[in-house]
């Protein structure tokens, strides 16, 4: 019998509403827990930070980027056992005992790290070989060489020339010092200088960059059941961790289980979920977080026979677009009318909240230089003042995440329905390793680099797997540039949003064109398509096949949700004496909040503010 599931991965967000000692079954405090909690999490900071300064040297990255032990063995996939085999063991303070499986989660850590640093360091010290001090620039490289992305190629080339420019201050600063007696030997040392300056210098990460900053959090999926066990009911998740009693714990008995009960999200009951994961213990400004997954069984999608697909291009106005192409059997047809997704004014209130924390950045670096040389007086009012500023930085932050997620989550069910309405089983979306926003600007280029694209097309992913339809990742060139019926390049008689073919008489949105091409690639390429190690499906190649435009109309038409009334509306004013009241006037629009059913936002359930003795709600 042939399996119709698949199985997909997600994360949610919860917190615990009540703690126990495993031991003798007393109550903890919640601002106990967060105490305890933030002295494991300095153990492992501290320990992490350690070891990934010891390790901060080339031999390093050389051994994982080669993928072999001493031995000659290929390193196997967990971190704690690449680190166990390397030899890499986490130090602490003298006199203190932290159990082997806390060193797990310590060496877990740090190896992941390691590991996508070993991938900078290849990429830099292609770039570097390749780098020109004298003109700034990049040669293109070679044949078989990596590519790398362009994005991370300019971030290298500025970290190149700054470097260079400190080695021209420090060389300038030396030859000034130098006395005509030398005059010969500082004219061989310059020859000698100019010799090796026509080979370019090959660099590593650990010559232009310094050891990363280490989060603090404990990832505890590297841990056993000696650390931590996770026990999942209907509502409710119990979480059985050890954590010490003090902050310097010296024996093992001042290390103890606690036993945390936490409330599922209420979107997750009544979900086919396969598989609960470890979670990831960090705490914020509410306390303790705990950042789980879990594995759901949905629907199996079949590539080999979808027929209509959806193409979503990542719109620079709004968040995306949407186009159908569907294949007949005798061609590829699409009525090129599409769908355009309506943020509902929260696209504004993000550019705002982002050009505020940037004048707050700003703001507060600015007063940073003034505070280095200024007495002692005024640089304790100037910290003072820097702490405020970096405090409503975050605040800042923390908005704009929490409009991103749901902002992300409410475009992935609109672009989902809009598939299911159309009977599509494949989304395509444009590849975002290879998509750049430029040419619209400084402000424009930057508002779209920082949009949550990443996040809605994971979303997407999710979103749509649970109703069957696989979402498959194209390149992303010249999809709302090259016309979909001849595969020539587009014109814009009405400015930037506007793309006509003469030739074809195809034309319309550019983003909706973009999504035909999309669409049309993923139909094309169905066959082709290869699952990634992160276990997206990817399609690599661009084929062509002329799109005609089909008169009747395909596509369906987009849902509106009806808005419930606004909880705290504005009153409607007095009418005027004379004015006619009985003429309809249209209600203002609500909030997108006000049609999204909450899902796993920081917002979590099972708060502080929800104590009691058993699952909130129940």
């Amino acid at each position: 019998m042939t399996d119709t599931t698949d199985h997909c991965r997600f994360a949610f967000t919860t917190r615990p509403y009540l703690a126990v000692d495993d031991t003798t079954g007393d109550p903890i405090g919640l601002d106990d827990l967060d105490t305890r909690i933030r002295w494991l999490l300095d153990l492992i900071t501290g320990a992490e930070t350690e070891l990934l300064t010891r390790l901060w040297h080339p031999a390093t990255f050389d051994t994982l980027s080669a993928g072999r032990d001493r031995d000659g063995r290929a390193l196997p996939k967990h971190g704690h056992v690449v680190a166990a085999r390397l030899g890499w063991a986490p130090t602490y303070p003298d006199g203190v005992y932290v159990p082997s499986r806390v060193s797990r989660v310590v060496t877990g850590q740090a190896t992941a790290t390691l590991r996508t640093s070993a991938y900078r360091d290849t990429a830099i010290a292609s770039l570097s070989a390749r780098f020109d001090p004298a003109t700034g620039r990049i040669a293109p490289p070679a044949g078989g060489e990596v590519p790398v992305p362009s994005g991370f190629a300019r971030g290298v080339r500025r970290q190149l020339l700054a470097r260079t420019r400190r080695a021209d201050a420090a060389g300038a600063s030396t030859s000034g010092a130098a006395t005509t007696d030398d005059a010969a030997s500082d004219a061989a040392t310059s020859d000698a200088a100019t010799s090796d300056a026509a080979q370019p210098e090959r660099l590593r990460i650990t010559d232009i960059q310094t050891p990363p900053k280490v989060t603090a959090m404990a990832r505890l999926s590297a841990a056993d059941k000696q650390l931590t066990e996770l026990t999942v009911t209907d509502r409710t998740m119990v979480l059985t961790v050890k954590l010490p009693t003090t902050a310097t714990p010296t024996t093992r008995a001042q290390w103890r289980a606690v036993r945390l009960t936490a409330a599922l999200p209420p979107h997750l009951h009544g979900r086919l979920i396969t598989a609960w994961h470890l979670p990831t213990l960090t705490l914020d400004g509410r306390g303790l977080l705990l950042r789980c997954a879990a594995t759901e069984a949905v629907p199996t999608g079949d590539l080999s026979s979808a027929t209509v697909a959806v193409g979503v291009d990542w719109s620079p106005s709004a968040l995306g677009a949407a186009a159908i192409a569907t294949d007949t059997g005798d061609g590829l047809v699409s009525d090129f009318r599409g769908y355009t997704y309506d943020d509902r004014g929260l696209g504004i209130k993000l550019a705002r909240l982002q050009t505020e924390g940037q004048f707050l950045h700003r703001k507060a670096a600015r007063l940073r230089q003034l505070a280095e040389n200024a007495p002692p007086q005024v640089r304790s009012e100037l910290e003072a003042k820097i702490a405020v500023l970096d405090e409503n930085r975050t605040a800042v932050g923390a908005k704009r995440r929490k409009i991103n997620r749901e902002l992300a989550f409410h475009f992935a069910r609109q672009v989902t329905d809009y598939a299911v309405a159309a009977d599509a089983t494949m989304i395509a979306v444009e590849d975002l390793a290879t998509l750049e926003p430029r040419g619209r600007g400084r402000v424009s280029n930057n508002r779209a680099a920082q949009s949550a694209r990443r996040k809605a097309a994971d979303a997407l992913a999710h979103t749509a797997a649970r109703v069957g339809v696989v979402a498959v990742t194209v390149p992303a060139k010249g999809s709302s540039a090259w016309c979909p019926g001849c595969n020539e390049e587009l014109a814009r008689p009405k400015g930037y949003h506007d793309a006509w073919c003469e030739s074809c008489r195809l034309g319309g949105n550019r983003d909706r064109v973009a999504g035909v091409n999309l669409a049309k690639r993923a139909l094309l390429g169905r066959g082709a398509a290869v699952r990634t190690r992160a276990g997206r499906l990817e399609i690599r190649t661009t084929e062509h096949a002329p799109v005609r435009r089909c008169r009747d109309k395909t596509g369906p038409t987009p849902g509106r949700p009806r808005h419930r009334r606004v909880r705290h509306s504005v009153p409607a004013p007095t009418p005027a004496e004379g004015v006619n009241t009985l003429k309809p006037r249209p209600a203002p629009e609500a909030s997108v909040w006000d049609t999204v059913e909450p899902a796993a936002s920081d917002d979590v359930s099972g708060s502080r503010e929800e104590r009691g003795s058993g699952p909130p709600g129940m």
